[in-house]
């Protein structure tokens, strides 16, 4: 069977943003496709020619697209006429197909989220099936997502495990500790898991770094960089948490964050002021720029509208004005709402 396009989820909202994406990716790769939406859906579909197939899916993959969550190669598409035997059609649509792993998913949505139960017991019904015909064995190289978009309306995609986001509909499921300052730390714990590598992480997150948190009251992101062992200097007109401060570790300076610049040269840098997502660009270019930091990870809240133009508005200014060759990511993750985080370092 041949795969028809891409498939990805995405945060209830965002799918004009998404598809914009898309579509800018698969043009600039010389593909030809269109992407269909629906508003609140929480998920893009984006077709193109089957000969396109595989090239789309080196031009859209998961870690380098900004708004897509998980992104899957589609392989059918089934409307289910007998809700009580949703199994035979989908063996049907797989034939000739094998795989090593089954996740059945549901969009992160309103409408979406009643579906859980069904796709519990939906992926329970499906992978012993799926081993009777000999369609599901450790061997393959290849993972079946199941789509549950309604009872009725099922996407059959597929990922290569190494090349995918590793939780089901692309959500880490952290827990808010009680310690916490803010619930904002969760957003730079997922991105210290969604825009490094476990590789990466190892050898550029360590004990005993130093770092610099701008904007960092009441102390969300300061908080998470202390639990990797590091010392900060956390930049905010604002307090901090006491338990933050009671570490031992963090330098509180009352400093305007667009204006401070380290004595010498850190580490880390984080950033999630509340500002225009260019001026936030341009900052964070200057901190690569005169090596005041080694790599950054910093939020750019984006406007209502036309999101991707300002997303890639934002990373010409940085890459402009940083003024040498970078290694950029970003994504929405889970934990952002307006806006995006940004995992940057220089070359």
């Amino acid at each position: 069977m041949q795969h028809t396009g891409a498939f990805a989820w995405c945060r209830a909202g965002f799918e004009p943003d998404l598809a914009a994406e898309f579509t800018g990716r698969a043009a600039a790769a010389g593909i030809a496709g269109y992407a269909r939406t629906e508003r609140e859906s929480g998920y893009v579909q984006f077709f193109v020619d089957p000969a396109d197939a595989v090239s789309l899916e080196s031009a859209v993959p998961w870690r380098d697209t900004v708004f897509s969550r998980s992104t899957m190669s589609m392989l059918a598409e089934l409307k289910i006429a007998d809700p009580t035997d949703r199994i035979s059609p989908m063996l049907a649509a797989l034939q000739g197909l094998s795989f090593n792993a089954v996740w059945v998913e549901h969009p992160d949505s309103d409408a979406g989220k009643p579906l859980s139960g069904l796709a519990r017991s939906l992926g329970n019904a499906l992978r012993p099936a799926l081993k009777r015909a000999g369609m599901l064995t450790p061997q393959a190289e290849r993972r079946l997502h199941v789509l549950l978009l309604s009872g009725t309306h099922i996407v059959l995609g597929s990922t290569r495990p190494t090349a995918a986001s590793p939780w089901t509909q692309g959500i880490p499921r952290l827990r808010m500790l009680a310690e916490a300052p803010s619930r904002s730390a969760l957003k730079l714990e997922e991105a210290l898991m969604t825009l490094l590598s476990a590789n990466e992480k190892t050898a550029l997150v360590k004990e005993g770094m130093r770092a610099a948190d701008l904007g960092a009251a009441p102390g969300g992101w300061t908080w998470v960089l202390l639990r990797e062992g590091m010392h900060v200097t956390a930049i905010d007109n604002g307090p901090l948490r006491e338990h933050v401060m009671d570490t031992g570790r963090v330098t509180h300076l009352r400093e305007d964050g667009f204006s401070w610049r380290p004595p010498q040269s850190l580490d880390w840098m984080v950033c999630d002021m509340v500002e225009q997502p260019v001026r936030v660009a341009s900052r964070m270019a200057t901190w690569i720029r005169e090596g005041w930091c080694r790599q950054t990870i910093f939020n750019l809240k984006l406007p209502m509208k036309k999101r991707w133009l300002e997303t890639q508005r934002c990373f010409e200014v940085i890459e402009r004005e940083a003024e040498r060759p970078l290694a950029m990511r970003a994504k929405q993750l889970y934990h952002d709402r307006e806006e995006i985080t940004v995992y940057c370092r220089a070359l």
